[in-house]
């Protein structure tokens, strides 16, 4: 695993670019830490767009928040969502996301996994998986991450890695 980029806002922003993804390795990883300037308390979905993209997408997801809530179904439209922290929240709290893209480079469809968790002092906190799929013969040179309406604030920040293909301990991954 090695870090490709690593981004901190200075200052609000409405999104979060990472460019010229370079095609040297086999898989991706995106981490957040997002907090939004909506004011509202609980969470807010931020998308991420492969090359700038929401076309050719197709994802379910499944969530928990308070005490025993639950929910699942089909994202519609279809994305790679996950959460960010209002800014209502609990001062300096910020949502924590890990987008996972499968054999990124690939002529065929990219498998993504996003697992998210936003945490407040009050029972409304979120957790939530999102299984998706990207039907597109195109690699990922790009990823945009966006707020629904809103803007990410000062110190949220992203953290793209490269996973490479090795072995260990006598086990191959490829």
């Amino acid at each position: 695993m090695q870090i490709i980029q690593h981004q901190e806002l200075a200052s609000t922003q409405s999104s979060i670019v990472f460019s010229s993804i370079p095609q040297t390795f086999t898989d991706l990883l995106l981490v957040t830490s997002l907090r939004d300037n909506s004011g509202s308390t609980g969470w807010e979905n931020a998308y991420v767009y492969p090359n700038g993209l929401s076309t050719n997408m197709t994802s379910r997801f499944m969530f928990g928040w308070g005490a025993g809530n639950f929910g699942s179904g089909v994202n519609s439209p279809a994305v790679i969502y996950h959460q960010t922290a209002r800014n209502g929240n609990t001062a300096n709290t910020f949502s924590n996301s890990s987008v996972y893209f499968s054999n990124y480079t690939s002529s065929s469809a990219k498998a993504i996994s996003c697992e998210t968790s936003v945490t407040q002092n009050t029972n409304s906190s979120i957790g939530a998986i999102t299984a998706a799929l990207w039907n597109s013969s195109s690699a990922i040179t790009s990823l945009e991450i966006v707020g629904a309406g809103t803007s990410f604030l000062q110190y949220s920040s992203a953290t793209l890695y490269g996973i490479l293909k090795g072995s260990s301990g006598g086990v191959t991954v490829s």
